[in-house]
């Protein structure tokens, strides 16, 4: 491997489960600090804000700025601002963090006459929002997604992910989405350009092969799979190319950047 000068970091699956914490979070990034590495913490699940994401790291002792956060919500206003500079109305299947995200790029929620559907997890989804969404893209609004993520971590096992809601919306709508998160190379772009760094030099941690391995292998990123989150041991070392590093947890990732 080559020498590592930054590190991108899930975090659902990686840091945490739901509520669950599956390392002691602090003692790790205080680690991290000593040994001089820049980090990015990056996600696909776009139901909390960069300000949400802050605080709940924050229960946990962890002070980050808030350029060290970006998320599939960041991605799909990315997305949406290089097709519409001056933004407007869309239509939004997700949670706050998503509508809040869209906001502060331009997009405003509305029902009817929108540049967009944008679509992500949603756990408050209801029939006539899938419904409305659908007619929407039927209409011609473009279709967004902001992660394919079949599957969400939960403390009680794996649930339906942002993308079973897309899969619901491409079934109505006869539509693909558009997908902006992981495994397409937006998040990993905005995460390597706030750390100045070429990709050569950055290891990406994940528990997902289809979504964080995938992306930045691509990207030209190291990589490093764990599995405290969806992806099994028979499946990671099965995948190909190969990862870089497979980990129990990514507590065991301080020896390795120690004697690397």
């Amino acid at each position: 491997m080559r020498e590592i000068r930054g590190l991108i970091l899930d975090m659902d699956g990686v840091l945490w489960r739901g509520k669950e914490p599956l390392l002691d979070i602090q003692k790790f990034f205080d680690q991290i600090q000593e040994l001089g590495l820049k980090v990015v913490l990056a996600t696909n699940n776009a139901t909390k804000s960069v300000d949400q994401y802050l605080e709940k790291l924050s229960r946990y002792g962890i002070s980050l700025q808030p350029q060290q956060i970006v998320n599939s919500a960041m991605s799909a206003a990315y997305y949406l601002k290089r097709r519409f500079p001056h933004g407007g109305p869309v239509f939004v299947v997700g949670e706050q963090g998503l509508i809040d995200t869209l906001q502060e790029a331009g997009f405003y929620p509305a029902e009817e006459n929108v540049l967009a559907v944008v679509a992500g997890l949603d756990r408050t989804l209801n029939y006539p929002k899938l419904s409305q969404a659908s007619l929407l893209i039927r209409k011609g609004a473009l279709f967004v997604g902001t992660n394919p993520d079949k599957t969400f971590p939960s403390p009680q096992g794996l649930t339906p992910g942002a993308g079973a809601v897309l899969a619901f919306l491409e079934t109505g709508s006869g539509v693909k989405p558009v997908i902006t998160g992981k495994p397409e190379p937006y998040l990993f772009e905005l995460a390597l350009e706030r750390m100045c760094l070429e990709p050569s030099h950055v290891l990406t941690v994940g528990d997902r092969l289809d979504t964080d391995i995938l992306g930045a292998q691509r990207t030209g990123c190291q990589t490093a799979a764990v599995l405290t989150g969806v992806s099994s041991l028979e499946e990671i070392q099965a995948w190909n190319p190969p990862v870089d590093l497979i980990l129990e947890n990514l507590v065991d990732l301080i020896p390795f950047l120690r004697n690397g």
